[in-house]
């Protein structure tokens, strides 16, 4: 049976593609900040869940989830998707606390490559993948949005550098496209985003593909995908 690390798994775009991947028969190590939602998720799921509350950031916590993972079989494959914002709600870079954007470049880019070298061995032995969570941000000069977005680029470029050092594994980075989340409403709390999309509604089957296709290492877009890209 396959198995997936999933951060930031207690809510959003984490949690629904983690319902998706149980449904699918993966073997589950789940993490989050709060443990009560990550207990809720885990309770509901079939087949093995590992549920660990913790911070991502903390290199301890990382080698206990890949602990974990090893119990299970390995790892096939390690979804980075926990994230902050850096300031909530989002402000221009004149007033982007320096705090805030430390914790964004810690959380966002620092802890997802110390969980890759954690879990490396594991991976390597699996011939498996990392899905890096990006964002359209990365790439577009969005006003507020800077201090993220920094985080994100940064995150894009790592991921394409180790896809080149580790041509055995798949290490993909993709944007999934507007969706209705807790965290887009902490960003912009007076948009109206009813308009959205729910993770589930359009990044999850698009990621589910892409993990089942077998793509090049790369960054893709949800939203701008084709058929071609995620069989490439």
């Amino acid at each position: 049976m396959a198995v997936a690390v999933v951060t930031g798994a207690s809510r959003g775009l984490g949690r629904a593609l983690a319902r998706a991947l149980a449904a699918e028969g993966w073997s589950l190590v789940l993490d989050a900040r709060g443990a009560e939602a990550l207990g809720a998720l885990a309770a509901e799921l079939e087949g093995p869940v590992v549920a660990l509350p913790g911070d991502v950031a903390d290199p301890a916590h990382r080698a206990e989830l890949v602990s974990a993972a090893q119990g299970l079989g390995g790892i096939d494959l390690l979804v980075n998707n926990a994230s902050v914002l850096g300031a909530e709600p989002l402000v221009p870079l004149a007033e982007q606390s320096l705090t805030g954007f430390a914790e964004a470049l810690t959380v966002n880019t620092v802890a997802p490559l110390g969980l890759v070298q954690e879990a490396l061995p594991l991976l390597r032995e699996s011939g498996g993948a990392v899905l890096n969570i990006s964002s359209d941000a990365a790439v577009e000069a969005y006003e507020t949005w800077g201090g993220y977005g920094a985080s994100k680029a940064a995150l894009d470029h790592w991921s394409a550098v180790l896809a080149q050092e580790e041509p055995a594994l798949r290490v993909w980075s993709v944007d999934p496209g507007d969706m209705r989340t807790a965290m887009y409403a902490a960003a912009v709390p007076d948009d109206d985003d009813s308009g959205r999309p729910l993770p589930e509604e359009g990044a999850v089957p698009a990621l589910l593909e892409l993990i089942g296709s077998g793509a090049a290492s790369g960054r893709y877009s949800v939203s701008g995908r084709t058929a071609k890209e995620w069989t490439r």
